[in-house]
């Protein structure tokens, strides 16, 4: 006999990165973390969204954010690279390529 979970027990399901999308970001992150510009990340995943944080320094609110959201794919994409101010950088269905509106902020780092 199978059990079919009702109510809000039904809805544990999460959106998370796979590994891929993480070596991703985290490829990014290590590079910014050695040019001295992010020092830290955390990582929650929910019910319609996972979130990357990243962080210039340890308990503060995070400089950007990188989410997926599985739902907004046939719409604006699924990934987005969100500032501290909440306005969203950039969006697409490539995670590569939304990723690098926050490389740009690498070459930046590099050149100062």
């Amino acid at each position: 006999m199978h059990f079919q979970p009702q109510g809000p027990a039904a809805r544990t399901e999460q959106v998370a990165f796979d590994r891929h999308e993480l070596g991703h970001i985290l490829t990014l992150y290590g590079r910014m973390v050695a040019a001295g510009e992010w020092r830290d990340y955390g990582i929650s995943h929910l019910s319609e969204v996972a979130v990357f944080s990243i962080f210039r320094r340890t308990a503060e609110h995070p400089i950007y954010r990188v989410e997926k959201r599985p739902r907004l794919r046939d719409r604006q994409g699924q990934y987005a690279v969100i500032g501290m101010d909440g306005r969203i950088l950039k969006r697409g269905n490539d995670l590569r390529a939304v990723l690098r509106v926050l490389e740009r902020k690498l070459i930046r780092a590099v050149e100062t």
